[in-house]
């Protein structure tokens, strides 16, 4: 695990929190040991422990494997403070001057905790100054020296993870062939499927037939990188500002990757629910910082209407096996499939808008 203590906030997080164990408490306080950090109080938020001490409020993150991201987050930081966006948690160095502290099998690293609150995106005028956030985010990106950085490249990469998720979906249809006994959920799922896999071969085809591949290479000669992501509780407001916390998934990749997603998520959302005037507000507010052109928004579309939820519900169930009840499995798939015209809709309103743009 790293020990990351990452600058983090008072949220509303009663129901993301936990007690924790004794066992717990003594790991923490010897990882903290490290740092020459007196312990004051520890609780669990989601996967972080908040640690108050005797230097303020931190926030310790665990990470199995990748030693690497806490090194390539607090160069990044560095960077990004020294070209004037602040707005992100800072890490602290050990003793002995390391970025991580590894105990067990895992790492730990630690980062400032920023005293706020996350972020709502599901207010339109919250979620527009989120977006001027991230676009500020992805500008200040293109100055640094980003020679130190040691990053996955997802360049050129688009069309590959929509053919591998297309044909993941028809391997679920296979394992549903196939099933001894078939539940209404698979029946339903079964249904359906080969109305998402056609979304999915229209996105596809929506993406070749952009400039993508130009796109990609100009994100390359200037080492775009995207935060990758980003959600609601990785947007912290603490007073007038925003903050971006949680860079362990930062990459190479062109930055209306993030937009996109942004955008794909919050279509679900009862307060969205597809309506392309506010998929309208989230882009512009984004351009209005760091503008996009036909080009840009050409490719985005196929990342927002890529079939990724119908596609990840099928993983959950037959590949993971997740222990949801069926009544869940059910919930969560009726859900995408009442929005198929509202989203059949999105698709013409949004094309129109791109031939019409400036």
């Amino acid at each position: 695990m790293v020990l990351e203590v990452i600058l983090m906030r008072d949220r509303n997080l009663t129901n993301c929190k936990r007690e924790i164990t004794e066992k717990e408490k003594k790991f923490i306080k010897k990882i903290l040991k490290n740092y020459e950090l007196q312990v004051l109080s520890i609780e669990r938020v989601r996967s972080v422990y908040k640690v108050e001490t005797n230097c303020g409020n931190i926030c310790l993150k665990e990470i199995a494997k990748n030693k690497r991201k806490p090194v390539n987050g607090s160069i990044l930081v560095e960077e990004l403070d020294k070209h004037g966006f602040p707005y992100i948690a800072k890490y602290f160095k050990t003793t002995d001057d390391h970025l991580f502290v590894k105990y067990n099998k895992s790492y730990y690293y630690v980062t400032e905790w920023i005293n706020g609150h996350e972020c709502n995106l599901n207010d339109i005028n919250e979620a527009r100054k989120c977006m001027k956030l991230m676009a500020n985010f992805h500008i200040t990106t293109f100055k640094i020296d980003g020679s130190k950085l040691k990053l996955r490249n997802n360049l050129k990469n688009w069309p590959k993870i929509f053919f591998s998720k297309l044909k993941d979906i028809q391997y679920f249809k296979h394992i549903i062939k196939n099933k001894r006994v078939v539940t209404e959920f698979d029946n339903l799922y079964n249904s359906v499927i080969d109305d998402f896999y056609n979304m999915g071969i229209t996105a596809l085809h929506l993406l070749n037939s952009s400039d993508y591949y130009s796109l990609s290479r100009k994100a390359n000669s200037k080492r775009s990188i995207c935060h990758d992501s980003i959600y609601y509780q990785n947007i912290i407001k603490k007073d007038d500002d925003y903050y971006l916390i949680d860079l362990d998934s930062i990459k190479i990749d062109i930055h209306i990757n993030d937009l996109g997603k942004v955008i794909r998520r919050l279509m679900f959302k009862k307060e969205y629910q597809w309506d392309f005037n506010k998929a309208k507000e989230l882009i512009e507010a984004y351009s209005s910082a760091n503008p996009l052109d036909k080009a840009d928004l050409g490719a985005m579309l196929s990342i927002i209407v890529f079939p990724h939820k119908f596609w990840k519900l099928g993983k959950n169930r037959y590949v993971k096996e997740k222990h949801w009840s069926e009544e869940k499995y059910i919930k969560k798939l009726n859900k995408l499939i009442d929005f198929d015209v509202l989203q059949q809709k999105f698709i013409k309103d949004y094309i129109t808008y791109v031939q019409h743009y400036k």
